[in-house]
């Protein structure tokens, strides 16, 4: 089996050849892969969910939009999913921005929902374009890292706070949560079998049914009904969410992806999943879906075990059980808008807890950590200028603090840059 190539400047990258047979498929499936792919899904399907609808809730979204977006996220992304991890032979998870998500949350305060699926258009629309001119390693690299993650850790540090309300305000429900995933993250052998987040859900959900806190949402239909949205078109919508989500898709979310990839010996296609996320966020904009990406904590619970070789098959049933989340998702909204509020508090804020540490830590832990600094205070200041929200600008002072102040170390960003540049053929 050839191995994938890889192309300067080229729209996308080679996949191996051949491609794998469904003989061959079944030849490599095992159930190590299958439970890996299953857990996967339970990560994405169970605090990421909660971060959609303590976001879309907030937003005064209906329930209906609601599960049109869970749909989107799911069921069109895991088809992408099962596409791109056979093709490429590895696993290639693809899901949503979390990041852009919470983005989206401020923004429904004074923007139309229409506008708002305007921009997540533009944005995929602006993301295949520079993954099609194979810009997209510079595009990467245009940002320091430490400025991105300073605005995340700034957009995240709400969801840290309303886990700590919650906990205080309604304890019956949160500490039990709390303790279940601390135990899990603590005891790593339990935590491999039943993932933190899985834990602190089930022993969430157990709690509300004792409290008898369960409010059923009524009856209504199981399977998907898509919301199509038509696109409105707004400057303040495309300036203050394209340029950031585009910045969460490809530098945060892909680029923790790759980097996750590349860790376990895969070649990722950078460019190609550049394309794949443009053209299926043009896609999955249409139901009200938040922009795609290549995800890094998916990822990296699919390749948790195994023989490289063959762990694409977690890939392949991670989207399978992706597509079959998404076909139910008015049924899994109703029953999770039935939980107290402080249950989805609680949950969406353990998802992020390890994201909002990785934040801080790539933020302040080296070069432009004084421009780090000021992103971070001005995102989490709520700074609403010309309408546009406070994440854009953190963005804009950060990088003017930093091309101030710390031109060093721009500097040594490019020689590091250019060091790899030249290691890579040396490497080849």
């Amino acid at each position: 089996m050839r191995t994938a190539r890889r192309h300067i400047g080229a729209p996308v990258e080679n996949p191996p050849r051949p491609l794998p047979t469904p003989r061959g498929f079944l030849r490599d499936a095992a159930p190590e892969y299958a439970i890996n792919g299953f857990v996967g899904l339970v990560f994405a399907a169970t605090g990421p969910v909660a971060v959609i609808l303590a976001v879309g809730e907030r937003g005064g979204l209906s329930q209906a939009q609601l599960a049109s977006w869970i749909f989107g996220v799911f069921f069109l992304n895991g088809i992408l999913t099962v596409l791109a991890s056979w093709t490429y032979r590895q696993p290639l998870s693809f899901f949503w921005t979390i990041p852009g998500t919470v983005l989206v949350g401020p923004a429904l305060a004074h923007l139309a929902w229409p506008e708002v699926v305007g921009a997540f258009l533009g944005t995929g629309l602006l993301i295949l374009a520079l993954g099609l001119t194979g810009w997209v390693r510079r595009a990467m690299a245009a940002i320091p890292m430490p400025i991105v993650m300073a605005m995340v850790a700034g957009v995240f540090l709400s969801f840290g706070q309303g886990l700590v309300r919650a906990s205080a305000a309604d304890a019956l429900i949160a500490l039990p949560m709390v303790a279940v995933f601390l135990l899990l993250s603590w005891h790593r052998v339990l935590g491999r079998w039943v993932p933190p987040v899985l834990g602190a859900l089930l022993v969430g959900v157990a709690a509300v049914l004792i409290s008898g806190r369960f409010g059923a949402a009524g009856v209504g239909p199981w399977l998907a009904a898509p919301v199509i949205t038509a696109p409105q078109w707004s400057w303040q919508a495309m300036v203050e969410l394209v340029v950031p989500l585009a910045i969460t898709v490809l530098i945060v979310q892909n680029g923790q992806g790759v980097a996750v990839l590349r860790a376990a010996g895969h070649d990722a296609p950078v460019n190609t999943s550049a394309v794949a996320c443009g053209a299926w966020t043009v896609l999955s904009s249409t139901a009200g879906a938040a922009p795609t990406c290549l995800t890094g904590p998916t990822n990296a619970l699919l390749v948790a075990s195994g023989r490289r070789e063959r762990q694409y098959v977690a890939g392949v049933a991670c989207g399978l059980l992706a597509m079959v989340f998404g076909l139910f998702a008015p049924l899994f909204t109703r029953v999770l808008l039935g939980m107290p509020a402080s249950f989805i508090a609680v949950l969406g804020g353990l998802a992020m807890l390890r994201v909002l540490q990785n934040s801080f830590v790539a933020a302040f832990r080296g070069r432009f950590s004084f421009g780090a600094l000021v992103t971070f205070l001005v995102t989490v200041s709520d700074l609403q200028l010309l309408n546009i929200g406070a994440a854009f600008w953190g963005l804009v002072a950060g990088l003017a603090t930093s091309w101030l102040l710390e031109r060093a170390d721009f500097r040594a960003e490019r020689q590091d840059a250019r060091a790899a540049a030249e290691a890579e053929p040396a490497a080849a």
